[in-house]
């Protein structure tokens, strides 16, 4: 009985014939070569080929970074069969190499092509294909690709070669060169990888192919891979380490059979051409059902990215000027990629990007993917998918991720107003946006920790500008179309771009920018807008969007199948409304210090804060009290039937008081004192510390009458509210920073004596709840106590984190940049809830006061209850609401949605 252990099986192979397919996996085979798997098991032209699984990386790399026997057999036996299979074909054995990890990332090894080519083989594909101009240029461009993603030589040095070789030839074009030049250019290179990398050009396949295998397999250990790990927390410390102790993410690499976008060029009476180019099943701008992209002629597929000449358009009249489109120009290779977008879109029950090679007439398919889309499109293709019955409404809301929503809620160019178009360029990604002019990445990151909103400008962009991207408000370039990376990356951020502005000429050595007359310096500020590809002199005023009919059906799902409320915080009738229009379902949050800010009341604030005698305070609070219940009447009429939580004053007195010395001279007027006694009053109420310090139920117990004032306002409103004829509001009473039981029940006695004396006068009933404010670490430790007297929790997230922490958000950008940059902090914890942290604190309040009380009422409404993963956290915990700015009420309710639908909770609560 044989029991020896079969070797892991590294490699797999696919080919037209293959009646074994193995899973698409993108864990083990990468998003490209789960791709490739997947189509050439549908049936669609896929050149064959073979794909090194990320388990095969992993056994590189514990093997000292060289393959282990097995891998290496496996990796020989599956070359044998494809050159077998290609040469059957009357085909040299030619292949991409390319990485191919689930997620790309910076840093990720480059395409290769035509490898294996050489010195001698060049001449057979000159033969085989009829072209020699063809076979070397593709083996120039070869050695041009080894060299740098392999050897680490330097592209310029092959760039110059090239421009060596045109001036010698007075031409301006690469079409231009011959046959002859592309051969010297590929000597050239060869010399080149020669100086700069001290070894010689390989000649023989197999080191080639294990060179290009092991640059990929290096690339994922790289420094930039192990930054983009920690910062996105992809891998588990320690899952795969390189000598430096850093985390990698492993990468599977696809090895694929060559085919060839630029033969043909003499022309071929039996064919339409060749060409290479991607397009995107639907529009990923508008989302509408057409293709969009766009192709080369008689190119290969680094041609796209180069920018040396226009590409023309997928389809007719999309993008007027580019040329002939594919739809016209070559109609068979058209009706064959709309008909694999078809089945690719019924397959993914999404839109689909693809690369595509037209070899001689014949469509080949490189790669698929689900398309990166802007967010209005993200939504509309979501909700026609379910219509067209290739999705569900639960994989619809699983496919939007809920912060690209707040692009859908900001600004478009006034249509009203007038400007000056500096330039115009490809609409790459949605979107009006002002900001100032910088041109390297790093400014844009360092100004955008200073609170300024720029404007990225470059030429083109690459992976390295990521963060410089996501540190902008708005993108540009001057080369690159829908395609490009600058298009690609910002759409999938949701930041708005402008692609291929070819009339913009930067210069980065002076940073300035030319764009007709005009020279516009670092710092000066353009519009751009990535709806109409419109680069814009100065500011331009915008208007506000509205609910699309597809985010109307989207929330309406959502709402279904959420469990947690979402509310609004809002202290306005103003931000009630725009809370109700975004679908809140009451208000969490409502700051009654918001109401004390109006010009004319702030007169009888400072009268208030200046008096010593409390029967004196009583009096201007008297003048107080109408303002305070007009407000909360109108809010109340408004809300009517929905909960609102009303939060007593929380801030320190001090910061009601005037810094600016004419201020001040208006408080000593309206007040009746000198100037003196004013600055003296301010100096006597100035904290050192006010997060800390004598604010919230602290001035409640201190000064009563201020709580009482604004505990009569409130019940007073309600009344007059409920004379109105609405339904009454679900009211809650929320007190401040309360850290003892005891600071709990003085406040809610004094506060329920007020209803009482209210209730006596109007003869209305006033039911409330009170409740407390949990930002503090003791009443989070404390919880269990505090919830025998409280009705509800409502956790403070912003304050709480503060405390926690010891870190105050005002003055945390100055290192919490480098945190992040170092690895020291994964996440702002002011953005996302810290887990291991407040959250633990938050898990155990929840855990004693539901204890304590069974009945007790839970949620948050610090700014986390719009941040996504907080909300899973809530989720999780089974608070019954979030509440966030009213912008941030569609996010909320779609993260709620999506994390009840991943079974987040552990609590089955009916709502």
């Amino acid at each position: 009985m044989n029991t020896a252990q079969q070797p892991p099986r590294w490699v797999h192979e696919f080919h037209p014939s293959q009646t074994e397919t193995p899973p698409p996996d993108p864990h083990l085979l990468g998003g490209k070569g789960a791709s490739l798997v997947e189509m050439n098991a549908l049936g669609l032209p896929v050149p064959p080929g073979f794909i090194l699984t990320t388990d095969a990386c992993i056994a590189w790399h514990e093997n000292g970074g060289a393959p282990p026997p097995e891998l290496a057999a496996q990796v020989g036996a599956a070359w044998e069969r494809l050159e077998a299979h290609l040469r059957a074909q009357g085909r040299i054995c030619l292949v991409s190499v390319r990485g191919s990890a689930r997620d790309s990332f910076p840093g990720m090894m480059e395409t290769i092509l035509n490898l294996g080519l050489n010195d001698e083989n060049v001449e057979e594909l000159a033969r085989l294909s009829g072209e020699r101009r063809f076979a070397y240029d593709a083996y120039r461009r070869f050695v041009e690709m080894y060299g740098d993603g392999v050897m680490g030589v330097e592209r310029r040095h092959f760039e110059e070669a090239v421009e060596r070789r045109k001036e010698r030839r007075e031409l301006e074009l690469d079409a231009d060169l011959s046959a002859e030049d592309f051969r010297a250019i590929a000597r050239a290179g060869q010399e080149a990888i020669r100086e700069h990398a001290g070894a010689e050009f390989p000649q023989e396949r197999e080191a080639q192919l294990w060179g290009a295998i092991a640059a990929a397999f290096r690339a994922c250990a790289g420094e930039q891979a192990r930054d983009f790990c920690r910062t996105h927390a992809l891998v588990d410390e320690g899952e795969l380490v390189d000598e430096a102790g850093g985390v990698a993410l492993p990468v599977a690499v696809c090895v694929q059979a060559m085919v060839f976008g630029n033969v043909g060029s003499e022309g071929d009476k039996d064919s339409e051409g060749s060409a290479t180019g991607r397009f995107f099943s639907r529009d990923p701008n508008s989302g509408e059902k057409h293709l969009r992209g766009q192709f080369l002629r008689n190119a290969q597929g680094d041609d796209m990215t180069a920018s040396l000449r226009a590409p023309a358009p997928l389809c007719r009249g999309t993008e007027a000027g580019l040329g002939q489109s594919l739809e016209e120009s070559m109609p068979r290779a058209f009706a064959a990629l709309r008909q694999a977008a078809d089945t690719l879109e019924r397959r993914y029950g999404d839109m689909v990007a693809v690369a595509f090679t037209i070899e001689r007439g014949k469509v080949w398919l490189l790669e698929a993917a689900p398309g990166r889309r802007a967010p209005r499109a993200a939504v509309k293709i979501a909700v026609d998918m379910v219509d067209e019955g290739y999705s569900s409404a639960t994989k619809a809301l699983l496919t939007i991720a809920p912060t690209s929503l707040q692009h859908l809620l900001h600004p478009s160019l006034d249509p009203e107003a007038e400007y000056e178009v500096l330039a115009r360029g490809l609409a790459a990604s949605p979107g009006a946006v002002s900001g100032a002019i910088v041109f390297r990445p790093e400014d844009a990151e360092n100004l955008e920790l200073q609170g300024h909103r720029v404007i990225l400008v470059r030429r083109e962009t690459k992976p390295e500008d990521i963060r410089g991207m996501q540190a902008a408000v708005g993108v540009v370039t001057t080369r690159g179309g829908i395609t490009s990376h600058a298009a690609v990356i910002a759409r999938g951020m949701g930041r708005p771009c402008v692609c291929g502005a070819r009339k913009l000429r930067i210069d980065e050595k002076s940073e300035a920018l030319y764009a007709g007359k005009h020279r516009l310096e670092r710092g000066a500020v353009i519009t751009i807008d990535g709806g109409s590809g419109e680069v814009i002199l100065g500011k331009v005023a915008r208007t506000q969007p509205e609910f699309s009919e597809s985010l109307t059906r989207l929330m309406e799902w959502a709402d279904k199948h959420r469990r947690m409320r979402v509310r609004a915080n809002a202290d306005t009738v103003g931000d009630a409304k725009t809370a109700l229009e975004f679908g809140a379902e009451g208000i969490g949050l409502c700051r009654t210090e918001h109401m004390f800010l109006d010009e004319e009341r702030i007169l009888a604030v400072w009268q208030m804060i200046l008096t010593r005698s409390s029967h004196a305070r009583q009096e201007v609070l008297e003048r107080l009290l109408p303002m305070q219940r007009a407000d909360l009447e109108e809010l109340f009429a408004l809300m009517a039937g929905c909960p609102v939580t009303v939060r007593l004053l929380d801030p320190p007195l001090h910061e009601f008081l005037p810094r600016r010395e004419e201020d001040q001279k208006r408080m000593a007027e309206a007040s009746g004192v000198g100037l003196e006694n004013v600055r003296r009053r301010i100096a006597e109420l100035r904290e050192s510390n006010p997060i800390l310090g004598h604010r919230g139920c602290r001035l409640g117990i201190t000064y009563p009458e201020i709580y009482e004032m604004q505990a009569r306002a409130i019940f007073e409103a309600a009344a007059a509210a409920q004379d109105k004829g609405g339904a009454p509001v679900a009211l809650e009473i929320m007190i401040p920073l309360v850290a003892l039981k005891r600071e709990l029940e003085v406040l809610k006695a004094r506060i329920l004596a007020v209803a009482e004396r209210v209730r006596a006068e109007t003869g209305k009933e006033l039911p409330c709840k009170i409740g407390v404010m949990i930002e503090l670490p003791r009443a989070a430790l404390r919880a269990g106590e505090i919830a025998a007297s409280a009705d509800f929790f409502s956790f403070g997230t912003n304050d709480l984190t503060q405390t926690v922490f010891g870190i105050s958000r005002d003055d945390a950008l100055g290192f919490l940049g480098a945190y992040a940059r170092g690895g020291i902090l994964d996440q702002d914890p002011f953005v996302t809830i810290d887990q291991k942290g407040v959250g633990e604190l938050i898990r155990l309040a929840v855990m004693r006061g539901r204890a304590e009380r069974g009945d007790i009422s839970l949620g948050i409404c610090g700014e986390h209850g719009g941040d996504p993963s907080s909300i899973a956290f809530c989720e999780e915990l089974g608070l019954e609401y979030v509440s966030c700015s009213p912008y941030r009420a569609p996010i909320a309710r779609l993260a709620a949605a999506q994390a009840a639908l991943r079974g987040s909770s552990p609590r089955e609560e009916s709502r």
